[in-house]
């Protein structure tokens, strides 16, 4: 038996080691590599089904450790109103999050799964977030500096909570206030929803000055990725229908609802989600030419495209009808990411199609490239567990405080007084007796609306009443008289501050406030009121199930406007999504404002009311006379409205 000599044997051992670090070195691994060359290198190691996992997004509540692993699953999304339990704490979002993510980091190549949620105006699935104006309000303000912070109080309590992946902004360009997403734009004017983009740098940071066009940039551990959406022309259906069919020409569906896109990217928005609508008869999911075409091509964007919710089971009518044309539509398309209720089978007909060159090898290895960059800029590889270190930022004072100042600017006044002479508005603190009306006056539901806590919002003041849900998309998958039959036990247990209790928190400690919500007009009558709040509008809803073909206030606004304007005078104070039917009450109305939607801050409304503040919001939105003008955008040869788009009085704060 042959001896070492111990210099033979270190020299042994040092080559072995070297070896063995060699072999586990890897440069996707290594965050000194750039970020082309981590990607060419991972992409080199994998499987096509380590590829094809990474395209498919899946609802939170199918996601077990055991998914992630199996299928090399690349994101997960929380549906509207999915939560890990009703009143999750930060740290139990956290708890969630970390574990999906143990899964995903258990596979051979590590893959991190990013994960998405709706963050459409704060962080409004979670409960005690801060709920921001939605965003028809915010176009109000023309305040692309107020956006930016509210992007960046947004990322910082879905961080919070362990996410980093909002779908948003909506950049939809609404032309029909029929539409049950109206809210959700900031504006009829494209120019208004381009310098609203500036949210964009606020969720995800400023973009370097050097940076190549459409490269996705996201700054770190307190920003998130974000969203813009939905491509393209969703704002534009015939009548307002949800979903429905864009019929314009191609000039002006490019300078219409195209420009904030190009907004979005030169800003180094990570994604862009597909709409559900077409645009001349060819659905969005399945439209090559300009997912692929000009959005990716002429456009030149880099991060992915990711499908709306079942985007691509919509391709056929009716929906799944022939799930492989539709699998081989969207990806064909050129969507990258697709978010699926029955993931294995999404799975087995993309890999069928790829290993029968029905798709071509080329078409996955975009997509999973353009999902790879998005996840190593954001820094998802070096930092893929969430920690707890900003749960305190949730629902912070300071959010809450800059949601009250977005609350001040959105407000529009339409009218003050019979003449400019004798104004009603600001309010006096200081009164006898101020009767307060209406069923949106002490209704938190109502004031945020839609995206709130669920997918269609609550009424009443306990936003806490979430659901959970072991089918995928969570209350999406529910019809509407299932819905409602669950948002039950409404208690007074609001996490935020009601007009009614607002205007309490206002008014001289001398001023009796007295709550009626709809009051007969003997009441009125009877009792020595020095004026009247008036606050009524639309219920909560989302998406198809806000279209509406009438807009008008919901009962029993119209008779508590009649039975407290006529006896008083009175402001009347509008909560909605969309301007709504007016002029029949207008000429018994003293003063007019309009606060949309505005969240959780009503103390922002008593705040302009009652004088601290001056009013100053302009119209983004052309209030029509009736619905039979509609669609009626401003430029259009027929444009008579009630009140123009860019109206809005001003009043001045008093002094004191």
């Amino acid at each position: 038996m042959g001896r070492f000599s111990i210099p033979k044997l270190g020299i042994l051992l040092l080559c072995c080691l070297a070896a063995v670090s060699e072999a586990t070195y890897a440069k996707y691994k290594d965050p000194k590599q750039p970020v082309g060359v981590r990607i060419e290198d991972l992409m080199s190691r994998m499987t096509l089904a380590e590829k094809i996992g990474q395209m498919t997004q899946i609802e939170r509540s199918v996601a077990t450790p055991d998914v992630m692993k199996k299928y090399f699953i690349g994101s997960v999304l929380s549906g509207g109103g999915s939560v890990p339990a009703i009143k999750a704490t930060p740290e139990t979002w956290i708890k969630m999050v970390n574990t999906i993510q143990k899964g995903s980091l258990s596979t051979r190549l590590q893959i991190p799964m990013i994960y998405g949620i709706d963050a459409v105006h704060g962080h409004n699935n979670v409960y005690k977030a801060t709920i921001f104006p939605h965003n028809v309000g915010l176009g109000v303000t023309r305040d692309p500096q107020l956006i930016k912070k509210i992007g960046d109080a947004t990322a910082l309590e879905v961080r919070a909570t362990g996410i980093s992946y909002v779908f948003a902004p909506c950049i939809a360009v609404c032309r029909d206030p029929r539409w049950g997403r109206c809210y959700e734009s900031y504006s009829e004017d494209h120019k208004i929803v381009q310098l609203m983009t500036e949210i964009i740098p606020g969720l995800q940071g400023d973009i370097p000055g050097n940076s190549k066009k459409g490269v996705p940039f996201v700054s770190g551990k307190k920003k998130v990725a974000a969203c813009a959406k939905h491509f393209l022309g969703d704002g534009g259906t015939t009548k307002g229908i949800n979903e429905n069919n864009t019929v314009i020409s191609l000039n002006e569906l490019l300078s219409i609802h195209m420009p904030a896109y190009l907004n979005s990217i030169r800003k180094g928005v990570a994604t862009i989600m597909v709409s559900y609508s077409s645009w001349n008869g060819k659905k969005m999911h399945a439209n090559r030419d300009l997912v692929t075409g000009f959005l990716k091509n002429k456009l030149k964007f880099r991060g992915f495209v990711i499908s709306d919710w079942l985007g691509i089971d919509k391709i056929t009518s009716p929906p799944h009808a022939n799930y492989s044309y539709s699998v081989e539509a969207g990806v064909g398309a050129g969507i990258d990411m697709i978010m699926v209720s029955n993931f294995t089978e999404f799975i087995d007909v993309l890999t069928y199609q790829v290993k029968h060159n029905i798709i071509p090898m080329s078409r996955i290895d975009d997509a999973v490239k353009r999902i790879l960059r998005v996840k190593f800029v954001m820094g998802l590889f070096e930092n893929p567990m969430a920690d707890y270190s900003l749960v305190n930022q949730l629902g912070s004072q300071a959010h809450r405080e800059l949601a009250r100042e977005a609350v001040r600017k959105t407000l529009v006044l339409l009218k003050n007084g019979e003449s400019a002479d004798k104004p009603l508005l600001p309010l006096p603190k200081k009164a006898t007796k101020i009767l307060v009306s209406g069923t949106h006056a002490d209704n938190l539901g109502y004031q945020c609306g839609g995206w709130t806590i669920t997918w269609q919002g609550l009424g009443g003041n306990d936003l806490t009443s979430a659901f959970k849900f072991s089918s995928g998309g969570g209350l999406q998958n529910l019809n509407m008289v299932t819905y409602q039959a669950l948002v039950f036990n409404i208690r007074n247990e609001s996490i935020g501050t009601t007009i009614l209790q607002a205007i309490k928190n206002t008014v001289d400690p001398t001023t009796r406030i007295v709550y009626s919500e709809n009051p007969d007009s003997d009441f009125v009558k009877s009792n020595r009121f020095s004026f009247a709040i008036v606050v009524v509008g639309e219920p909560s809803y989302a998406e198809t199930f806000g279209d509406s073909l009438n807009l008008t206030l919901s009962e029993p606004g119209p008779r508590t406007i009649y039975n407290v304007c006529g006896a008083l005078k009175c402001v009347v104070v509008v909560i909605s999504g969309r301007p709504l039917v007016m002029q029949p009450y207008l000429s018994s109305i003293n003063a007019l404002v309009v606060a949309w939607l505005p969240g959780t801050e009503g103390q922002g409304v008593a705040d302009v009311l009652f004088g601290d503040y001056g009013f100053t919001g302009k119209l983004a939105r052309t209030w029509f006379k009736t619905v039979d003008q509609l669609p009626m955008n401003v430029g259009d040869p027929h444009y008579d409205p009630l009140f123009p788009f860019g109206f809005g009085l001003t009043t001045k704060p008093t002094k004191g």
